[in-house]
């Protein structure tokens, strides 16, 4: 292995070490992981699926997204949160997603709650914790990604406040490398925004 450093792709193309270990990661990582998102539906999705993946693997959940969307209706914030018992029921019997009790049912209250806000208001919380870009240098090795940063703390503080449950600093962060508001690939990286 190496100390962490960008890795020569299947390309040639030099990638964080971690996307080279699947196809599946490779594609994630060069067309989505760190690509800006936008619109509550989408930023709902990023946030169930991070919480999801809590004490799991990514793959597992990256793997079972086709799944993940159509147990809950693509994650669209309106129909989620009209979810019933009998919803609630199907989904934790459902071999298609991860069964975890505790986490369907954030999934379905934070959707009640993100039901009341206003249109974009979901965005534009989580969008307010995007760190200045200029005094993050881009980093060389994995060991310089961080897991918790202070916008993270204070994302999952703010989305704490507000109702929403599962969403810890380390859970807010992924979800800010995830969706773009800080870029993480690694400094040689062919995915890189420039």
């Amino acid at each position: 292995m190496t100390d962490g450093a960008a890795l020569a792709g299947p390309d040639g193309a030099p990638r964080c070490p971690w996307a080279l270990s699947t196809e599946d990661y490779v594609a994630y990582h060069d067309e989505e992981w760190g690509r800006p998102v936008h619109g509550d539906d989408a930023l709902f999705e990023r946030l169930c699926l991070e919480a999801f993946q809590s004490g799991l693997s990514w793959l597992t959940i990256l793997r079972r997204r086709p799944g993940f969307r159509a147990a809950f209706a693509g994650f669209e914030i309106a129909e989620v949160a009209a979810f019933t018992e009998a919803d609630r029921a199907r989904l934790l019997a459902d071999p298609g997603i991860i069964r975890n009790r505790a986490k369907i049912d954030a999934v379905l209250a934070n959707a009640r709650v993100l039901a009341e806000w206003s249109p974009g208001e979901l965005d534009a919380l989580i969008w307010s914790h995007a760190p200045d870009p200029a005094g993050r240098p881009a980093p060389r090795t994995l060991a310089d990604v961080p897991a918790v940063t202070p916008e993270s703390t204070a994302l999952s503080q703010a989305l704490k406040r507000r109702g929403l449950r599962f969403v810890g600093p380390t859970t807010a962060y992924a979800l800010m490398q995830a969706c773009g508001l800080v870029d993480d690939h690694l400094a040689d990286c062919v995915a890189r925004r420039a």
